[in-house]
């Protein structure tokens, strides 16, 4: 999928405004394991996913809390240190090598002073962003443990085997032995 057609899910963007944007980015690679971002750090960087997966967490008590994964199509950051230039809280790292095409904070800046189609685009992105946090944390409180498998299951079955499952349980609220449990029994 090219960002054009990525950029067209979410709203009709016209060639010129893709080419603004196209001719921004630049590509960087990170390996397995690469901390991308790491608390106290400014994300400088808005990355657009070309391949791989990633995951930003919090840590407590050595245990890793996942807030979420990002893979293509789609961007990869810790949104509120990139749009407002504040140092993280948490993590973002690789689960796998990863290729993405970056935009740098002062190029995402010209870049919504010069297109109004650019600025609706991300105003979009962000309230999908919203949409989905709203809709995660009502899953968390209101699903079974395995209806909250299932409904991941549904949604996102491409991240059952590159993603550790501690990783996936952390991420759905269940205790990785359930989850172990719940992957060996439900069929998918």
């Amino acid at each position: 999928m090219t960002w054009k057609d990525f950029f067209n899910l979410i709203d009709d963007i016209s060639e010129n405004d893709v080419s603004l944007i196209t001719d921004l980015l630049r590509i960087k690679t990170f390996k397995k394991g690469d901390l991308i971002v790491v608390p106290g750090q400014i994300q400088k960087e808005l990355y657009f996913v070309k391949s791989g997966v990633q995951m930003s967490y919090f840590e407590t008590d050595d245990k890793k809390h996942v807030i979420a994964f990002t893979y293509h199509p789609g961007l990869c950051a810790i949104p509120e240190s990139f749009s407002s230039q504040t140092p993280s809280k948490y993590y973002l790292t690789c689960l796998e090598d990863s290729e993405m095409e970056y935009l740098s904070y002062e190029d995402m800046q010209l870049l919504l002073k010069k297109s109004h189609s650019f600025e609706r685009l991300i105003r979009k992105m962000t309230e999908a962003v919203l949409a989905g946090l709203i809709n995660r944390h009502i899953e968390l409180h209101s699903q079974s443990m395995e209806e909250r498998f299932l409904t991941f299951c549904k949604r996102s079955p491409h991240l059952l085997h590159p993603v550790p499952h501690k990783y996936l349980a952390s991420y759905l609220g269940i205790d990785a032995t359930n989850f172990s449990k719940l992957f060996n029994k439900v069929k998918i």
